[in-house]
Order: C-alpha cells, then structure tokens, then sequence
C-alpha cells in the first residue's frame, strides 16, 4: 500500500472516529436534557395539580331584586341547583322565587292558627325541615320540599311546602309563647324544646310505624329538664338528642344531657361582651358562636375528668374577623366543614373550621342585613338588607380544606379528646371532617425507611468490602452477579412473601427471630476463633478469599438451632406467649405486620443497590494505593481502614444515599407488609403507612379534581421535594469527600 493510501486511509478513520465521537456526544447529552426536562415536566404537572388547593375563595355579585313580601325574614334557603329560593317571614309566609331574577314562583301561609310568630327553629339544612313557634305556644312543623322533572328534556324544578307530622300545630306550652325554639328530628323520635316566659320546656314524640301501612305515628311523652340558674333566651338541640344547648344573651350556657337529664357543665362563651349569634356547623357537633364584639370561636362536647358528668363543652379554636364588630349571620356550609360571617355592616368573612383558615374578607356595599343563605353546593349567596333588597352573589370556593396547620399541625378534630396528628381523608357520612394531616404519613415514611436501612446498610456495605477487597476473583465472579440479580426481583413479590410468609413466621417464632438477631454475630465470631486455632496446615487447604464459602453452613445451623429453640424459649421466659408478654407485661402493643416485618423484607430489596455501588467504588479504587500501603508495613485491615475506604467514600456514600432513596419511594412491600395504618409510632412491632403507599391506595378512589384528589399530587410534590433535597445534600457531601480523598 503506497504512502498516500496509508494517508488516505487515517484520515477516513479519524473521520469515523470524530464522527462517533460526536454522535455518542450528541446522544449522551440528549439524554441527560431529556432526563432533566422530564423531571422538570413532572415538577411542573404537580405544581399545576396543587396549586388550585391553596387559591383564596371569591365572590362576584350577579344581580339584587325584591320579593314581594315586606315582612321581616326568618329564613333564607336555597336547593341543590340554587335556581329556586325559599324565604319565610315573620307573618309566616313562605314564599319561593326564582333565584336569578327574583320571580314570584309560589307563595303559601303556613296555618297559624290567629296568632303570630314569635320564634323560629330549623333542624338541620340537610334535612329541611323548620319549626315556627307561636305566640299560642304552638309549633308549626314544616319542610321545603323540590321535584325535579324533565319535560321536553329541560329541567323543571318544582317547590313543594309539606308538612311532615301533619298541618295541624303542636302544643308545646300551656299557652305562653315560644320566645325560643330547638327542633331535632330523628330516625326514632321527633323532639322539640323551647322558652316560655323564661322557662325551659321539651316534648319528644316517640314514632312508632305500622309495619303493614307505613304509617307513622307520633307518642307524646313530656321531657322532665332540670331548673335553670340563668335566664335562656336560645337553644339548640344536638344530633341523636343527646345534648340540649342552652344560651342567654350575656353568653353563659348549660349544657343538659337529655338521656340523663341533668345538667352537664355551664359556663360563659366570652370573658367580656354578649352572645350575637350560635348556631350549627355541618353535622351539629360543633357550635359557632359570635359576640356582639366580634369575637367568633367554634366549641364541641368532649371527655373531662374535671367534670361530674365526665363532659365539657369545650371551645376548640377561635376566628379572626376582618372587622371587629358584632355578626349579623353565620351560615354554614351544607357538605363541609366551612362557614360564612356577615357583619352589620356589610363586612365578609368565608372560614374552614377544620383548616382553621380564613379564606376571604371583603366588604360588602349593604348595610343592616338581616338574613343570609347559601346553597348546598356552596357555589351560591343570597344576602337581604333591612330594606327588602336580595343580593345575590356567586361563589368561588373548591378547596378550603387544607392549610399548613392542617397538613402538619395538631388538629382538634370533632369528637375527639385532644388535638392530634391524623389522616382518614374519606368516610360514609356526608358530615365527614376530612383529615389531611401528612405529619404521619411523613413519620411511616421515614419509619420505614429507617428500618430498612438500619438492616441493609450494613449488610450490603460489609458484604461490598469483602467482596471487593478480599474476595478471591474467582469467587467474586460468581458472587456479585447472584447479589446484583436480587435487584430484578420484584418488589411486589418481595411484599406478597413478608406479608404471608414472613409475618406470620415471625410472630410465631419471636423469640427465635430475636435469638438469630443477637446469636448471629457472636456465632460468626466464635467460628472465626475456632478457626484461628486450628493448625495452619489444615487452614492452608482453604484458599485465601473462599473462607466465606465455610460460613454458609454456619449461617444455616445457627438459623436452624434458634428456631426450633424459639418454643422453649417462649415457655421458659415469656410464660408461652412472647406477643402478649410484651402487650401485658411491658405495654408495648403488637401488630402481626409491623416495622420489623418491613425492615427485613425492603433490606433484601435496598441491598443489592447499595452493594453493587459500593462494591464498584472499592473495587475500582487504584491497585497501587493499597500496594503501596502494603509495601509500607500496613496490614490488609489497615489499608482497607486507611486508604482504600476513604478514596471510595463518595461511591459508597451515593450508593447509601440511592438505597435511601428507594426505600423512601418503596410503595408494594410497604403496602403488604404492614397493617397500612397512618399512625405516629416508633414502635418496631407497630405497622405505618408511607406517602407512597397511600397514594398508591387511594387514588383509584379519588374524584378527579377533588380536594382528596390534589391533596394525593401534593403527598406525591412532599416525596418528590424529599427525594430532590436528600440527593442535592447527598451530592454535596459526595463532592466534598472526592475533594478531600481524591488525591490520595
């Protein structure tokens, strides 16, 4: 080949090799864009999923009217579509209108029987049904009603006014009128309360159905309540009429509890000002309460051991108002825990109990209202001024549930005893609280990844050294892909044996798992003195790096010996039954699926992660550090301790810091393994549940574009954040440590 083809022929191959090295340039950095963008698309699309949950409420306002009756109102109502509006006055008129223009749509007098309306009740907002108390000492029961048809396929929404215990009115009093008036209707009973002449008085009808009829009729029995030392001027009875609420206008009350029929705790609402307003939140356990200085708190019944009775009423929290001045209104939300307050003047405040958040303050261009309501979908505000004049506004309002008190603070929850850390984010009751607290879900994740690197850290790391320091060659080839093979395992196979398997075999043989636990190290380290101690002909038999191989027998024996000891054990020690020694004896509750059953099986699944990096770092540590510590006079230990280990530091600390990460996202093993209960418990015998795992579990049962719904993106934006700062530090330190080691 003459010197000119040569020529030729180098240059086409350093073509082709700028060529390829460009492409393989091109490509890898592609990929790295791409990587990082789809990380980004990922930050971006939770951002976009949660931020709605943390948007303020707003109001626009869509028109005003007056109805025709210029009487003073009792109640303002809407239904569930608010097209059609219900407004009863104080000559007890009740009368429907069209709720976008104001249209008369039906009127009906309710029958008084020629005397007036002194007071008024509604049971509940859900139920509809309200009460008129008359100036005879009568009560009128009645419920707004709604049918809806489909003539021609367009919606007919149709009021209906009926009278569920019949038209005719019920005496309550002897004839002195109901300055007040409590109505609670329940499954098995109706039950009415009110004040006359500044006694307090109660009736209940006991309802008995006719099982061939259907027919529903009403005994009357008299309720015997005790004597009041205050003069009540209103009252509220609780759901299943358990509690009866009573108030007087300086804000002192008593609490009677109607099954016994004595009077629970009393006390004041305020230390200074007078009772402006009390009603109902949804569900009726908590009370709302404003004074007439602008103060507005929420109570609810709880458990007191300072109390005869053993209850309390107990004020939870309190609201800030916009304008400290006395409330016109409250109403409440019909299907969550939220409320609206109206000022004299006009002044709006939309809260979240539960949240304890305050979501809008405006104010209103109206002044002296007198009624407000709001639709059942709370998408809807009626509001009329002394003058006659309805108001009506839209509202907008989806998510105000959550706050940063209610993620990882301490809540009072309704019906509980103490405010605590909890998450339950659905049940069967429409007067549901949600609970949206992360706090233990963080906890269980952090739990559970704990235990499992407590297990596999070691292990893994150990086993690395070994393996890639004085493992002979040929032993290591077979060794490290086995390990490296266990990473392809699925994890949900891993979670189906410790959840059936494992678990079980674990509470069985407790005391034998515990034997293992401490029997194992001392097992090894007294084999590794009887060998030392054999002759040094019969060791030279055994190559150097294969004494591993002579551990694998031990290993199984141990394992062997302590579980077929695990029942005498329990015998001898723990009275035969270790899980109710430790519940009785020492107070420490036992779950069949608990940390430790997570522990081992997510170890196994984070071991070879954590294996093969560190294995590759020490492995890949340059020959001639440790052979110069060698020919220096260090041991093999000690070269290992003083230069090999300290030069593969930032690999065997990114390969801890991976295994972490995996076992903070781990969702399968977790999700069968341990009992799935978000509880805050370091208690290794107690289960938990991981962010990963719940939002594995309940997003399928999710509305899409529910708050349960963003609130599992945002659990999803807590562990991406959580992962992305853990491996930002990981990545410092792991800088650091190559700075400081790397010119060994």
């Amino acid at each position: 080949m003459s010197s000119a083809e040569v020529r030729q022929t180098a240059s086409t191959f350093r073509r082709w090799r700028q060529f390829k090295d460009r492409a393989a340039t091109a490509t890898i950095t592609g990929g790295g864009v791409a990587v990082l963008f789809a990380i980004l698309l990922i930050f971006f699309y939770l951002l976009y999923e949660i931020l709605p949950l943390f948007k303020s409420a707003s109001i626009e306002k869509v028109g005003d009217y007056s109805l025709s009756s210029s009487a003073a109102p009792l109640f303002l109502a809407m239904e569930e579509q608010a097209e059609v509006g219900l407004r009863v006055d104080n000559q007890g008129l009740a009368e429907f209108f069209d709720v976008a223009t104001g249209d008369d749509l039906q009127s009906q007098q309710l029958p008084l029987n020629d005397a007036s309306v002194s007071s008024f009740a509604l049971e509940s907002d859900e139920s509809r049904v309200f009460a008129l108390g008359l100036s005879s000492g009568e009560a009128v029961i009645a419920k707004h009603d709604y049918r809806v048809s489909y003539p021609n396929n367009e919606r007919l929404i149709t009021p209906v006014l009926r009278f569920p215990y019949g038209e005719q009115a019920r005496q309550i009093t002897d004839g002195a009128p109901l300055t007040a008036l409590a109505l609670r209707d329940a499954d098995d009973a109706l039950m009415v309360a009110g004040i006359a002449d500044g006694k307090l008085l109660a009736k209940r009808w006991t309802k008995e159905e006719d099982f061939l009829t259907e027919e529903v009729t009403l005994v009357e029995e008299r309720v015997e309540l005790p004597a009041l030392n205050m003069l009540a001027t209103s009252l509220l009875i609780g759901p299943n009429q358990h509690w009866l609420y009573v108030f007087s206008d300086s804000g002192e009350y008593n609490l009677i509890d109607l099954r016994k029929l004595i009077i629970a705790d009393k006390g004041h609402l305020f230390e200074r000002g007078n009772l402006s307003e009390v009603r109902f939140l949804l569900g009726g356990i908590s009370l709302l309460v404003a004074g007439d200085d602008g103060e507005l708190s929420q109570w609810f019944v709880t458990r007191s051991d300072e109390s005869n009775s053993g209850y309390r009423l107990q004020k939870i929290r309190g609201f800030e108002r916009s304008a400290q001045k006395g409330v016109a209104a409250i109403v409440a939300e019909h299907r969550r825990k939220g409320f609206l307050t109206v000022g004299e003047n006009g002044d709006l405040d939309i809260f979240h109990s539960t949240a304890h958040r305050r979501l809008l303050d405006k104010q209103l261009e109206i002044s002296q209202i007198t009624a407000m309501a709001i639709s059942p979908r709370a998408n809807r505000l009626l509001i009329e001024s002394d003058s006659g004049q309805l108001y009506n506004y839209l509202l907008h309002n989806e998510h105000p549930e959550l706050s940063w008190a209610a993620l990882w603070e301490k809540v009072w929850y309704e019906s509980y005893p103490e405010p605590d850390y909890v998450w339950q984010s659905s049940s069967a009751s429409n007067d549901f609280e949600p609970k949206y607290s992360f706090a233990p879900l963080a906890f269980g994740t952090l739990k559970a990844a704990f235990y499992a690197m407590l297990i596999a850290a070691p292990l893994a790391i150990c086993g690395a050294i070994y393996t890639a320091y004085f493992m002979a060659p040929a032993l290591r080839r077979k060794v490290k892909p086995v390990i490296e093979l266990m990473e392809a395992l699925p994890t949900v196979i891993l979670g189906f044996l410790a959840g059936l398997w494992l678990a079980p075999f674990i509470e069985k043989n407790m005391p034998g798992v515990f034997a293992i636990l401490l029997m194992m190290p001392i097992g090894i380290l007294a084999f590794a003195w009887l060998w030392s101690k054999l002759p040094n002909d019969f060791r030279k038999n055994v190559p150097d790096g294969w004494h591993p191989v002579l551990l694998v027998p031990v290993i199984i024996l141990l394992v062997i010996v302590c579980v077929q000891m695990s029942a005498p054990m329990e015998r001898a020690f723990f009275d035969g039954d270790m899980r109710r020694w430790l519940t009785n004896d020492i107070g420490i509750s036992f779950d069949q699926r608990n940390a430790l059953v997570v522990g081992i099986a997510m170890g196994f699944a984070v071991i070879p992660t954590i294996f093969s990096i560190a294995e590759d770092a020490i492995f890949s540590v340059p020959k001639h550090l440790s052979y110069g510590s060698l020919a220096l006079g260090a041991t093999p230990w000690q070269s290992m301790v003083g230069v090999v280990l300290p030069t593969a530091s930032p690999g065997i600390f990114s390969g801890l810091m991976i295994g972490m990460g995996r076992a903070v996202g781990e969702t399968m093993i977790v999700l069968m393994a341990t009992g799935n209960t978000p509880i805050m418990d370091a208690n290794i015998f107690e289960g938990m549940r991981t962010l990963a795992a719940n939002i594995a579990v309940e997003i399928g049962e999710t509305e899409v574009d529910s708050t349960h719904f963003r609130v599992l993106f945002l659990a999803a934006f807590v562990l991406f954040m959580f992962t992305f700062v853990v491996n930002t530090f990981a990545e410092i330190v792991r800088q650091r440590l190559r700075m400081r080691y790397g010119n060994l």
